[in-house]
């Protein structure tokens, strides 16, 4: 059990430090997952349980525009802000629920990630180069047709490997948003995204827990969520100073190091 809790805190490290930065977590959790011997069913439930943990963090960072949001329902304001996270929210949830099956069937894999984060990286540093001056500064100022795009840019992270927070980041600031902005944009449309996945993939696995998980569980979740606090915290102060270049290096590297092992 101690062996297994280890792998809980480290599995959960890997989800808080990855899951908000466009290096996809899902991929790095397939792979963690595979280099721990951590594979079961269990394991995959385990992975989208501590999910949970990192959109908690973002829940937990932006309570005050979350709670705002609440008590301003019935606003113009919030209501646009709202009407924009369900439409960029929409395109995933149609698209995930016709191609799940297939996806978690056939494409979690650790080649088919290697490649996803290589053609990733090269888009991130194609998109930093092409990129006009960004018209959006905040993100009660984002359209319809912009919320719409980085919804329909978001469907391709449900490919492994993708990252879901570079598709919408990346998506959003092709849309005429400015980088922080985007990345906020990112954080605020993470949580009804990843609330949904979790709690479709938890309800439908729900058979491979036991009382015996538990401690493996809460320890993983506890991890997620406090590495992604600190991480969110960080991320954000470097996208206000840097460009995306960095993440798009990493991707390329790391999943060309992961492509020749397995290959």
């Amino acid at each position: 059990m101690n062996t297994e809790i280890l792998k809980a805190a480290m599995l959960g490290i890997v989800e808080g430090v990855t899951e908000f930065l466009p290096v996809s977590s899902t991929g790095h959790l397939i792979l963690a997952g595979d280099i721990l011997g951590f594979t079961n069913d269990t394991a995959k439930t385990f992975e989208v349980f501590i999910q949970l943990g990192a959109i908690l963090a973002v829940v937990w960072m932006y309570r005050e525009k979350v709670s705002s949001t609440i008590k301003g329902i019935g606003t113009e304001k919030t209501n646009r802000f709202l009407i924009n996270l369900l439409t960029a929210f929409l395109p995933a949830v149609f698209f995930g629920l016709i191609a799940h099956s297939f996806i978690k069937h056939h494409l979690f894999n650790p080649v088919t990630v290697a490649i996803a984060l290589i053609v990733g990286g090269i888009a991130i540093v194609i998109i930093e180069r092409i990129v006009k001056k960004p018209a959006v500064t905040d993100i009660d100022d984002v359209s319809f047709k912009q919320a719409l795009g980085i919804g329909l840019a978001q469907t391709l992270s449900l490919f492994p490997g993708v990252s879901r927070a570079g598709a919408t980041i990346m998506g959003a600031m092709c849309f005429g948003l400015e980088r922080k902005t985007a990345t906020e944009f990112s954080f605020f449309l993470a949580i009804p995204t990843m609330f949904a996945a979790t709690s479709y993939d938890l309800l439908k696995n729900i058979g491979y827990l036991s009382a015996n998980d538990l401690p493996i569980f809460a320890v993983g979740f506890l991890v997620s969520f406090f590495s992604a606090l600190l991480v969110i915290k960080a991320f954000l102060g470097f996208v206000t100073r840097h460009t995306f270049n960095a993440f798009a290096i990493y991707r390329i590297i790391f999943g060309a190091i992961v492509l020749f092992y397995y290959m």
